[in-house]
């Protein structure tokens, strides 16, 4: 009898049978690594976090999309004996000695000797105190700048491997707290995982659009050896983005083609006597608004559209024309605003004229008592409310509308996706969006896919341009004589701060504490007040209606007036710390004046000039070059990138981080084309999911 035979079959890998579970490829896309916070890099702790953050930056991704706003040019290495006044220059030496001292207010200046045995200059670094310690007598070290009056200025400096001083170094959206220096040192770390993300595109489609791998674009464009380079890993990850977000943009379309709306009836006697009650004529831009919308309304497809428009244009006139169809109807409209301020200011205007055409007018937000506020929602379902005005309150399970048509939403892209879907869940509302952030319109058709686009472009005939100057601090007296003649003449006006209340981590002026000093001192004998987003809504009300009634004459604020307030008395606004706001941000402040036919004016304080960043800089020029907010739109999308424009880093929008509209309308081209022939799966699918969870789309 022979032996029995043991069958061994090999499992795996050229075996008969397959694993339980295959090992990982070494390529395979690792996305987790990427998802991973900044705190996990060396040298990031609590406090380096906390900045990263105000720059949007949070996690190994979000650095590897940081992308640089420009690329140092090439400088030519010089002995110190030839060097040129104001002529960027590399200077190669040794630190014979370094000392720091205190310049006015928070500024912080670092002084060293260097010699390279031609001749000794004094470079200067600001707010670098630690680097002190590193400058011992006998460094070597590597500067870059220029030769001025003072000394020579470095802008970038290298104690070993030459990566900061470099031609090309990449130079990126930064903050006073962060340098250059160590955003480059933090992106070169997350520069090591680029692999880990995958390629999401088909490697037939970077074959047939001859498109550099991801991460190989991601290495030219943070490290590039040349502008080519740097452009060419731009482009790759641009058409990305595009193409991601064509293939959002086609599932929303698919989505909305499902939904049904009323057809609203032709406008009526209704909107006739809102016209007669106006206290001016509609300017041509509001009647062409108007007609576009009407002819949305017409349709049984809802409205989704974009009305946007430059600080007092007049858009609320356009939008309670929209609501007042609804009313006409016999149906209920709701004006949705982000903030109370806000919501409170668009009750406050649009209630007096509702009262004279006999149309009932609510505002519902969170700060109403339990009593009013279960009151205004009774009266909101049994369709007494016509229009209903409020914050996301509106939006609360507990609210419920008799029969909503039409929804206005105000300063839209400051609303989460669930807040802004949420009002018309269940509901097919005709859906008005409402921006005076203005977006440029290329970018608009863009990123709203088929969302129609209203622009009002021009101001009432009877507005003046507001004149705007920039003065550095030490001139800040002279900024309030100004403002004290404005209040002589029997005017109003607006002093702004970026804080509420000083404390021991800042040394911004602070609402309340620049309020009480000017009482004590420049403004001693007029009326100050004080309004900022602390105060109770009823406090808050109390303040602005004793602004409005001339009450008081100077409003000391933070930027809870950034939307929303209309004294047309108002004429002339100081902004404190002014490099401290965004570009929109400030257009919006300097908003709040040049509201009536006087000639208003806006004066933006802020430290001297080369203390300032360059982007700061750029901001302020732009801001006494024109008061124009779509060109400013088009100027902050050349300072901050498109993706930031909207807000990427303040508003929500985080799409289009390497996309130049401007200059890629042939790639957007490719991105509509290629989306046409592919399924959002995959990797690709991923992409879309967590763009229309992040951003605004699924509004549209």
């Amino acid at each position: 009898m022979s032996p029995a035979v043991t069958e061994t079959r090999q499992v795996g890998f050229a075996g008969m049978d397959p694993p339980d579970r295959w090992p990982r490829p070494r390529s395979a896309p690792r996305p987790e690594a990427l998802a991973a916070g900044v705190e996990t890099l060396p040298r990031v702790g609590p406090a380096v976090q906390k900045r990263l953050a105000k720059l949007g930056l949070r996690t190994i991704g979000d650095l590897l999309a940081h992308r640089p706003r420009r690329y140092e040019r090439p400088a030519e290495e010089r002995a110190i004996s030839d060097l040129i006044a104001d002529e960027e220059a590399v200077v190669e030496g040794v630190v014979r000695a370094a000392s720091s001292r205190r310049g006015r207010g928070r500024l912080k200046i670092l002084t060293a000797r260097i010699t390279d045995g031609t001749g000794e200059i004094r470079a200067t670094w600001f707010n670098q105190p630690w680097l002190e310690a590193q400058l011992k007598p006998g460094t070597r070290v590597r500067v870059r700048g220029k030769l001025n009056r003072f000394g020579f200025q470095v802008e970038s400096y290298d104690l070993g491997e030459v990566t900061e001083t470099a031609d090309y170094a990449p130079v990126y959206p930064a903050s006073e707290a962060l340098a250059q220096k160590q955003l480059r040192a933090l992106v070169g770390e997350a520069l090591a995982l680029a692999r880990a993300e995958g390629d999401a595109l088909p490697a037939s489609l970077v074959v047939s659009e001859a498109l550099p791998l991801r991460a190989d674009a991601l290495v030219a464009l943070h490290r590039p050896r040349s502008p080519e380079e740097a452009e060419e890993g731009r482009r790759r990850l641009a058409f990305d983005e595009l193409l991601v977000l064509q293939l959002a943009l086609a599932r929303r379309a698919q989505e909305r083609e499902a939904l049904v709306a009323e057809a609203l009836p032709a406008a009526g006697e209704l909107l006739q006597r809102y016209r007669e009650v106006l206290p001016f004529t509609l300017t041509e831009a509001q009647e062409r608004a108007i007609d576009e919308i009407d002819r949305d309304l017409a349709k049984t497809t809802p409205m989704q559209r974009l009305l946007q428009g430059d600080v007092g244009a007049g858009k609320t006139v356009v939008a309670l024309a929209t609501l007042l169809r609804a009313v006409e109807a016999g149906r209920q409209g709701a004006l949705m605003a982000p903030t109370e301020v806000l919501a409170e200011q668009h009750f406050l205007t649009i209630e007096g004229i509702c009262t004279e055409l006999g149309i009932r007018v609510a505002l519902l937000t969170s700060a109403l008592g339990a009593r009013e506020h279960a009151n205004v929602r009774q009266l909101i379902a049994s369709g007494d409310v016509q229009i209903a005005v409020g914050t996301h309150a509106l939006i609360q399970k507990d609210v419920g509308f008799r029969d909503l048509a039409v929804a206005v939403v105000d300063e839209q892209h400051r609303f989460g996706v669930e807040q802004r879907s949420a009002l018309a869940e269940g509901r097919s509302p005709h859906v008005l969006h409402m921006t005076a952030t203005p977006i440029p319109r290329t970018l608009a058709l863009t990123v709203y896919g088929d969302l129609q686009v209203s622009e009002i472009t021009a101001p009432p005939a009877d507005r003046k341009p507001i004149v705007t100057a920039w003065v550095s601090d030490d001139r800040s007296s002279e900024a309030y004589e100004r403002l004290t003649h404005h209040l002589r003449d029997g005017r109003q006006a607006y002093v702004v701060c970026p804080l509420i209340e000083a404390s021991e981590t800042t040394v911004a002026r602070a609402a309340e504490d620049e309020a009480e000093r000017l009482r004590r001192v420049e403004l001693k004998g007029f009326r100050v007040g004080c309004m900022h987003g602390r105060l109770k809504p009823a406090e808050r009300r109390a303040v602005m209606q004793a602004f409005t009634a001339g009450e008081i004459d100077v409003l000391v604020a933070t930027t809870v007036i950034e939307v929303g307030v209309d004294v047309p008395n108002a004429t002339i606004m100081i902004v404190q710390e002014a490099d401290r706001f965004g570009l929109a941000q400030l257009h919006q402040l300097r908003g709040r004046v040049g509201r009536g036919a006087e000639q208003s004016y806006c004066l933006l304080v802020s430290g001297p000039k080369e203390e300032l960043t360059d982007v700061a800089n750029e901001r302020l020029e732009a801001m006494v070059a024109t008061t124009d907010g779509f060109e400013l739109a088009e100027k902050d999308l050349e300072i901050r990138g498109e993706g930031q424009l909207l807000g990427a880093r303040q508003s929500g929008l985080s799409d289009l981080r390497f996309t130049r509209l401007r200059q890629d309308t042939d790639l957007l081209e490719r991105a509509r084309e290629a989306a046409a022939d592919l399924a959002d799966e995959g990797l690709l699918g991923d992409a879309v999911e967590r763009l229309l969870d992040a951003d605004h789309l699924g509004a549209s």
